[in-house]
């Protein structure tokens, strides 16, 4: 097989990406490198010596390089370069394989890039080797992009949760290719299988919304499954941020077991119309020893969480806090271990936890004692002004991963007689 050397060129020194339908799409990573394997290069010559002029033909060149490949994912680990050359080379002519491995350990990533030297051969291969199954696992194709708008942008990206474990990357797509042509599909998975979730990016956002307004709702293998447009994590986290500020439902713990509906309402309505009063009970129809309270307000909701967060309700200090869903529980801790690893980045010894409303009688050697636990700590120290107590303290933990760990744990905890807050110490 004869290869062009302007395309000789070109594959030396780009890369091709996939496509923005799938948000899990790889980047790499320090450490990471995609091989590229062309039994038709001269590996000894240099790609400066191989390049030929004319920035027109150049661009030209790469443009039609870039519509010919093919990212191919959920590769067994097994898959080699060799491997998947032979299965391709049966479609038409294949110009590199390139399977992204770890620098260190030199084991697959699971992904790879196929280029062909004819577009209608890799249509080809899309159209008949899609969720084809090499060692035991069905493959996944879709076009690559070297566009990190179009990878972004979610222009055409849907949504879908609430899946059936029999759902796969095949089923999913036959599913929605009905309403347009779909650059990529997947079905999100771990060890267990199925998560339940995945994302379809369409070639047009007109065939996004007509897949929303068809599928949102519909039955699938029994499970009535959400559709919507793909919200990208910047904008699924400002939209949380925005629901933090403006709370009404309120959480409550450390009761105990007496407490009801109707004596946890009569202790929270002093602050607003509530809409919902529930005590969490077991199957006694004893209490958990927490609840929720809905207010019709925000401002009632807030004025709940300052005056009785760390109230005593029949010899219990209670904690009182803005109820969170699971996402934003998770959407916050992932923040804050974001921050807690841009100061070991940034060359931090130390992580350091900001501690406030401490009781009284809390001194140096009882915070460290509440928290040695969690991992090494270099360092404790409560605030104080003329021998008492300010209510605050510090904690230096040695690693980001037991910060972490302390601020879960700890944070809403009851120590001596109020509930701990804890943060991470801003840096000046």
């Amino acid at each position: 097989m004869r290869v062009l050397p302007e395309l000789e060129e070109l594959y030396l020194n780009s890369t091709a990406w996939p496509l923005c339908g799938d948000p899990e799409a790889p980047t790499l990573e320090p450490g990471q490198s995609c091989d590229l394997v062309s039994p038709h290069r001269d590996c000894s010559k240099s790609s400066r010596e191989q390049a030929h002029s004319g920035k027109d033909e150049e661009m030209n060149v790469e443009a039609k390089y870039r519509m010919a490949s093919l990212y191919v994912g959920d590769l067994h680990a097994d898959v080699t370069e060799d491997l998947l050359f032979r299965k391709f080379s049966t479609v038409g002519p294949v110009l590199s394989i390139r399977i992204c491995r770890d620098q260190v350990t030199r084991s697959s990533l699971g992904y790879a890039y196929v280029n062909f030297l004819h577009l209608a051969d890799a249509q080809k291969a899309l159209d008949t080797m899609n969720f084809d199954i090499i060692k035991g696992k069905s493959i996944r194709l879709m076009w690559s992009q070297r566009d990190a708008y179009l990878r972004r942008s979610g222009i055409g990206n849907v949504f879908i949760k609430n899946l059936d474990k029999s759902i796969d990357n095949k089923t999913l797509y036959e599913h929605f290719s009905a309403f347009g042509k779909i650059l990529s599909s997947k079905v999100m998975s771990d060890d267990q299988g199925s998560k339940g979730y995945a994302f379809v990016h369409f070639q047009n956002q007109s065939a996004a919304d007509r897949a929303i307004e068809e599928m949102n709702g519909k039955l699938l293998q029994g499970c009535k499954v959400f559709v919507g447009r793909f919200k990208s994590r910047k904008d699924r986290e400002a939209e949380l941020r925005s629901k933090a500020s403006e709370f009404t439902n309120v959480y409550i713990k450390n009761f105990g077991g007496d407490m009801d509906d109707e004596r946890l309402k009569d202790v929270f309505s002093k602050y607003g119309k509530t809409l919902s009063v529930k005590v969490m009970t077991d199957s006694s129809g004893k209490s958990k020893g927490f609840g929720f309270v809905s207010f019709d307000s925000h401002e009632a909701a807030k004025k709940a969480v300052e005056e009785m967060n760390g109230r005593d309700i029949n010899g219990q200090l209670i904690f009182v806090a803005r109820a969170q869903k699971k996402v934003e529980r998770q959407a916050e801790l992932k923040q804050m271990f974001e921050q807690l690893k841009n100061e070991r980045i940034r060359g931090c010894q130390v992580v350091k936890l900001y501690v406030k409303n401490l009781d009284d009688t809390i001194d140096d050697e009882k915070l460290r004692n509440e928290f040695s636990s969690f991992g090494s700590i270099s360092r404790v120290k409560v605030m104080q002004e003329e021998g008492q107590s300010k209510g605050f303290g510090l904690i230096c933990f040695s690693s980001p991963e037991d910060a972490l760990k302390a601020m879960t744990e700890m944070n809403g905890r009851i120590l001596g007689s109020k509930p701990l807050s804890i943060a991470l110490a801003q840096r000046h």
